[in-house]
């Protein structure tokens, strides 16, 4: 594993292109890019009209038939992959800094996580590139019933800003492994490492225009890519109101299947036998600072029983009150910065909001001090409910609401959110216990006594309700780029 290097952010060398036929493809910048750390204007990005996202999908349908990607023997395409992961590695630096320049990763995690995570996703989803091939269904006995598996042909894909190289490989891995086209829209605030992550791709024996890159907004880029005809299906993250209008979009130009893994605002609960309130408190402040709280799954709803809530909460505002800004290049930073000042400031809004509502900031958002970029402090507001706004709304900064509860009754009903299903934490030290809010929980994932995914890439991920349909990772996020074709054959013609 790499260790975080300081580097000069002038000296990075952009990619600000679009990324089709094995070509990066320069136009006239109209969409600013901003460094988060900082606010420095890095870019003008350009944008695919339709034209452009029509070309690269039509593109990449052509080379997914022609090319033999989805024909050849499996193994082979998971060997060009696993040879994408080596690509990977052996351009770390390069890939780490291009990440953290424009997003809002440190460089040290960028180099400690970012990258060497996505290197082995490639990887493990290489191995399922042979593995997933139909079945033979029961049947009588002078019939042969096979269920067959397929590629759809071309997926298009929409990847969200706050990881932006994992979360788009998260996209863009599977489908390929499954015998697919890719055409991928990165967001306009996180446009660069992806771009060179396809190059990549070619280099490793990908056929060029097989995975594409087309740069733009939402509203131009990605609604063009999730209306195109040709598309199969789409995959996005992002936002709940977002993942409404791509599934409306894709059922006017389809119906097309959807995986849409969309927002939380994800519960902790902590039972009083927990036996370790420091090492409690720690995971708690990871799991709503990290990455300033911009993760989809961010526990952002503390739910604590009555006995032991004075002692955690204590320790929790202790070592938030350690966090510091610095220059994303910096080896030394660990917290994150806000991806705009827009964002920023809607974070405040809304916190204001919840005071003004009879919120109570025991430890109250600020901006710190030190640095030029729209870096806020941690904020912890108790004495909430759940119409609290800070309760209800996905804020997506590092903001923890604090709610105290009796019983485990009332824990689960206060865990329970109107509209969200994504992830939710327990804590507790009764095996028992445990196993009751697993079953009763409404959340995609929950994770009891540890918050946040594992090194590996076997469980799924995705939410209920309002938080998605579908999985990413795991071999459920690959079963998702295929389709089944059934055939039933009689022995005599």
């Amino acid at each position: 594993m790499m260790t975080g290097i300081t580097f000069d952010p002038a000296l990075v060398a952009l990619p600000n292109a679009h990324f089709v036929g094995g070509k990066l493809l320069k136009g006239e910048g109209a969409i600013p890019v901003h460094a988060p750390s900082n606010g420095r204007l890095l870019c003008h990005l350009p944008e695919a009209g339709a034209d452009l996202v029509d070309y690269a999908v039509c593109l990449a349908r052509d080379v997914q038939m022609r090319s033999g990607w989805a024909t050849c023997a499996p193994r082979e395409r998971g060997r060009v992959l696993r040879r994408w992961a080596e690509l990977v590695e052996d351009n770390a630096v390069e890939l780490a800094r291009l990440e953290t320049v424009c997003s809002t990763r440190p460089i040290a995690e960028t180099t400690g996580w970012d990258v060497p995570f996505t290197a082995e996703g490639i990887r493990f989803f290489a191995e399922y590139a042979d593995k997933l091939g139909g079945e033979v269904a029961a049947t009588q006995s002078d019939l042969l019933g096979l269920v067959l598996a397929e590629p759809y042909g071309v997926i298009g894909a929409i990847a969200p800003w706050n990881f932006p190289l994992v979360m788009g490989s998260w996209k863009v891995i599977p489908a390929l492994a499954a015998g697919n086209g890719v055409v991928l829209k990165p967001s306009e605030m996180t446009p660069f490492s992806i771009v060179r992550l396809a190059e990549l791709a070619v280099e490793a024996g990908v056929p060029a225009g097989l995975f594409n890159v087309v740069q733009g907004t939402g509203r131009i880029t990605g609604d063009a890519l999730a209306r195109h005809p040709v598309c199969g299906k789409l995959t996005f993250t992002g936002s709940t109101r977002t993942g409404i209008e791509i599934m409306k979009a894709a059922a006017e130009s389809g119906p097309k299947p959807v995986t849409l893994e969309l927002g939380g605002k994800s519960p902790q609960i902590v039972f009083d036998d927990i036996r370790n309130v420091d090492a409690i408190a720690d995971r708690i402040l990871r799991a709503f600072t990290g990455n300033a709280g911009q993760v989809c799954v961010s526990g952002s709803r503390l739910i604590v029983q009555r006995a032991v809530h004075d002692a955690l909460v204590e320790k929790i505002v202790e070592r938030a009150q350690g966090l510091v800004a610095g220059a994303l290049e910096k080896a030394e930073t660990r917290y994150s910065p806000i991806i705009s000042e827009r964002q920023a400031t809607s974070i405040e809004l809304a916190v204001q909001d919840s005071v003004q509502a009879g919120a109570s900031a025991l430890l109250p958002l600020g901006r710190l001090n030190g640095s030029e970029g729209a870096f806020l402090s941690p904020c912890i507001l108790t004495n909430v409910t759940p119409q609290t706004r800070a309760v209800k709304d996905e804020l997506f900064g590092p903001v923890l609401t604090v709610q105290t509860f009796d019983d485990e009754a009332e824990a689960l009903s206060l865990a329970s959110h109107a509209t969200y299903g994504l992830a939710a934490g327990v804590h507790t030290s009764d095996l028992g216990r445990a196993m009751r809010a697993v079953r009763n929980l409404k959340a995609g994932t929950v994770w009891v006594n540890r918050y946040g995914r594992s090194s590996d890439f076997v469980i799924p991920t995705g939410g209920y309700g309002g938080s998605g349909i579908g999985k990413d990772l795991g071999r459920q996020a690959v079963e998702a780029n295929l389709r089944y074709k059934s055939v039933l054959m009689a022995f005599e013609g």
